[in-house]
């Protein structure tokens, strides 16, 4: 079968398909490579069976190269893989494997392996469009060896398993998680009998160690429409038991003809919405998560309607405990999708209001370096089926922008440093740190923030003396 290879890539299959040759070994491509060169996706890895030693393969395939890759080799499970450097700084991974067929018990997702022919080890494969396998032997070079039809399912944009998908799913639960991924990477639809399966065995996923399912999510996350992947998460079954937080913002209610919009699908429009403006993970988790604290305020007040009032404080605090439930990063990354939660309603209460210096320069202090993704977040945040609503508060952000910038140019808040550190306080006054000190500080730090006083030395030094004097203290 024909596929576009770059130079760099046919160089490296010519030289895996010369080293097979010489150790007498069939070998073949698989997999995920195959299935992206043939829908045009770029490609950074691939997988190679042979009927034989991967390890040794391995080896061989590595000494054809000057420098000679490491090959690190696992062999217990019998598998290699070498990393070729490319021109660019980076690598192209290949991984090694004897072909083999696997069989699984009840409470573990990790096979009793055996060796196999090419049709077992496409057997075990996830899917068909993963199970397509590309020759590389002299004999029969670059010849298609697809026993499910996985090219018939590329072109129909249908994602299915080569076995009963019940059978496929109860061995390794993690497929059902990529049976969504692909689905939402490559803009796919899952099969019903599949997706069924998923219906039916979404239970199993408690067997899956929650670093692999959390890895699952993340490239959802990534993924450039999301919400494919959590609506899929949602009707499988699999979000209620993964992320059940989430599912908890499922639902509309309407009382006295006043009603709320459903916060699930609201927030999967601004998990799209942000993934059209940022790459950036934790920027996204902060659109997954900026109303997840909807559910545990919502109230009705007769006359005025549903109310959510302080969901930002309450999801600002359930973050840390979402974060650790998912095995997610308890560091800086967590700290940004908080503060990013914790702040998602500033911006957009200032479109409300007629606007003063004070409040802008509130906002840029408490977000300080991160206000470029709060905006951003805040701009996702927009939505409504009433294009008009829409424009209007987009209207109104812009001039909330130009605020912030004329601000931030006269008053250097973003990055705030106090003019006066408590060191020089303390020097000042002659005396030691405590209660006091930290009194002066605040009272600097609120005046300058109120406007009181222009954010400069001069200013703050003179305001200093008045508030050290209402507190008895002079200078030494």
């Amino acid at each position: 079968m024909q596929i576009n290879l770059s130079n760099t890539e046919a160089n490296i299959i010519n030289n895996i398909a010369l080293a097979a040759q010489e150790l007498n070994l069939p070998v073949y491509l698989i997999g995920g490579f195959v299935r992206d060169k043939i829908l045009g996706r770029p490609t950074k890895d691939a997988d190679i069976v042979c009927l034989g030693d991967g390890i040794a393969l391995a080896h061989a395939v590595a000494e054809k190269f000057n420098p000679t890759p490491y090959v690190a080799f696992f062999k217990n499970f019998g598998t290699a893989q070498i990393k070729i450097p490319l021109q660019n700084d980076s690598y192209f991974e290949v991984e090694f494997v004897g072909a083999r067929k696997e069989s699984y018990t009840q409470n573990s997702r990790k096979p009793q392996v055996t060796s196999g022919s090419l049709a077992d080890d496409q057997l075990r494969r996830d899917f068909t469009i993963n199970a397509m396998g590309i020759s590389l032997n002299k004999a029969d070079f670059g010849t298609l060896i697809d026993p499910f039809n996985g090219i018939n399912d590329l072109k129909n944009k249908i994602i299915q398993t080569p076995l009963d998908p019940i059978q496929t799913f109860s061995d390794d639960p993690l497929r059902m998680m990529r049976a969504i991924r692909f689905a939402t990477q490559l803009n796919f639809s899952i099969a019903p009998a599949t997706f069924a399966a998923i219906q039916q065995d979404a239970h199993r996923i408690s067997i899956v160690s929650q670093e692999r399912i959390t890895d699952e999510l993340n490239k959802i996350l990534l993924a450039s429409k999301p919400s494919i992947g959590f609506d899929l998460l949602s009707k499988s079954g699999l979000l209620s038991i993964i992320f059940p937080q989430m599912m908890a913002l499922h639902g509309a209610e309407n009382i006295d003809g006043k009603g709320h919009k459903d916060n699930f699908y609201h927030t999967l429009q601004v998990i799209d919405n942000i993934a059209q403006t940022t790459n950036d993970l934790w920027l996204r988790w902060a659109a997954v998560l900026h109303d997840i604290g909807k559910p545990a305020t919502k109230r009705f007040e007769p006359g005025q309607g549903f109310t959510f009032h302080g969901h930002e404080v309450v999801g600002a605090k359930m973050v840390p405990k979402i974060f650790a439930q998912l095995k997610l990063p308890m560091n800086e990354k967590m700290k940004f999708v908080k503060k990013m939660v914790e702040l998602h309603l500033r911006p957009i209460s200032l479109t409300k209001e007629n606007i003063s210096d004070s409040a802008i320069r509130r906002l840029l202090f408490d977000a300080g370096d991160d206000i470029d993704a709060l905006m951003l977040l805040c701009n996702a945040d927009i939505t409504s089926k009433n294009k008009q609503k829409v424009k209007r508060y987009m209207q109104n952000f812009e001039l909330v922008k130009e605020r912030m910038k004329a601000v931030e140019e006269k008053d250097h808040i973003r990055n705030w440093q106090p003019p006066l550190s408590g060191e020089d306080i303390m020097r000042i006054f002659g005396i030691s740190p405590g209660r006091q000190v930290g009194i002066i500080k605040d009272a600097i730090k609120e005046a300058i923030l109120d406007g009181i006083i222009p954010n400069t030395y001069e200013a703050a030094y003179q305001f200093m003396l008045q508030k050290a004097a209402s507190l008895n203290l002079q200078p030494v």
